[in-house]
């Protein structure tokens, strides 16, 4: 383990965390690449999942993420804390075998308030896999209609929990869109089982992965993103910390790779970034990259959705919207101070670089 520093002064968390997540100097050109170094991104926005890997690699469009989701190099399932994650195809199977049984236990509950028990979860497993297998592939509806075929009601969240059920068993996960909507596969059909990771292994290499893609980062920022028990995620860390930095700062110890580059706070950008991205959702606490004071109009209504954000020299400065009119992207400020005229140029730069992965052109709205 690398001695721990102790000077704020030489440590700046947040640009260190924008080169870390690959959202500043990018090493990587693929979303597979990309996505396997970063372990798993929150995808319940699927068109802001797409942004959130495409802002992360040179000169990459959104045709670059459907075509890594249709030759099956990325894929999007239910995973950490059972929520939508994206993952590298290789990594899913022993992902889904370390986090998934913890979260099945606890959802014990709220399945036995929908009616649904250990046949019923059986009988629809035989249903998806006789009208899957063969590479089969059926839209979200499609399976609804299968289960109300066989007296399965989906009624009042039962199907979302039948799907979310399969998932994390590890029976199914999403394939290609079909025009706007996505569709469900069998995992092992879609992604064959090849790579097997004892606990104790696949403990150690999420906590590498997290800390060498999120750090600095702490314990309980593992803890929270991962989903796992406290002693859990204590072993793997303790596995990787040779390989790791540690860091103590206003009595918070922190963890991160060696050997960080030095980031010059001289050049001055701005990104835009979706409303789930890691960057805010790959951590418990917060406070390193946005002020108390303006949480609220990230996670307005505390309904657990999270707007997109503008960041500056890696703290959040304000919220963005879009809307799209027949053949470009209208894009909308809302800073948390006004900008700057010098501000406002960083972030004509930053809603170009996002017209350009979609490809559309780009106006922008008045500073609201």
């Amino acid at each position: 383990m690398i001695d721990p520093v102790k000077d704020k002064d030489i440590l700046d968390i947040a640009s260190l965390r924008l080169r870390n997540q690959q959202i500043t100097g990018t090493m990587y050109h693929t979303p597979g690449d990309l996505v396997k170094h970063l372990a798993a991104m929150q995808a319940q926005d699927y068109a802001g999942v797409k942004w959130s890997v495409g802002l992360r690699l040179t000169e990459s469009t959104k045709l670059d993420f459907d075509k890594a989701i249709a030759d099956k190099t990325i894929v999007r399932t239910w995973l950490m804390r059972g929520t939508l994650h994206l993952v590298a195809a290789e990594d899913i199977h022993w992902m889904l075998e370390l986090v998934a049984p913890r979260i099945i236990a606890g959802s014990a509950t709220r399945h036995q308030r929908l009616g649904l028990d250990n046949e019923i979860f059986a009988h629809c497993k035989d249903i998806f896999i006789h009208a899957l297998s063969g590479g089969k592939q059926l839209t979200r509806d499609e399976m609804y209609k299968l289960l109300e075929e066989e007296n399965i009601s989906t009624a009042g969240q039962r199907g979302y929990h039948i799907l979310w059920w399969s998932a994390l068993e590890g029976l199914i996960c999403f394939g290609p869109e079909d025009g706007k909507q996505q569709t469900f596969v069998l995992l092992d059909d879609w992604i064959p089982k090849n790579t097997v990771l004892k606990r104790d292994e696949a403990l150690a290499e999420l906590a590498r992965r997290y800390f060498t893609s999120r750090g600095p980062a702490t314990l309980q920022d593992f803890v929270w993103w991962s989903g796992l028990k406290v002693t859990d995620a204590r072993f793997g860390l303790k596995a990787v910390a040779s390989q790791l930095e540690q860091i103590t700062i206003d009595n918070r110890t922190y963890w991160m790779p060696p050997n960080a580059p030095q980031i010059s706070t001289k050049v001055q950008k701005m990104y835009l970034l979706p409303g789930f991205d890691e960057y805010m959702l790959g951590y418990k606490d917060r406070s390193d990259v946005l002020n108390a004071q303006y949480y609220q109009q990230i996670v307005p209504g505390n309904n657990g959705m999270f707007s997109s954000t503008i960041v500056k020299n890696g703290r959040i400065v304000g919220t963005w919207r879009r809307s799209f009119k027949s053949d470009h992207i209208i894009i909308t400020p809302q800073p948390f101070i006004e900008f700057t005229d010098s501000e406002k140029k960083l972030f004509f730069v930053a809603s170009n670089q996002y017209g350009q992965f979609l490809e559309m052109s780009v106006s922008i709205n008045d500073v609201e």
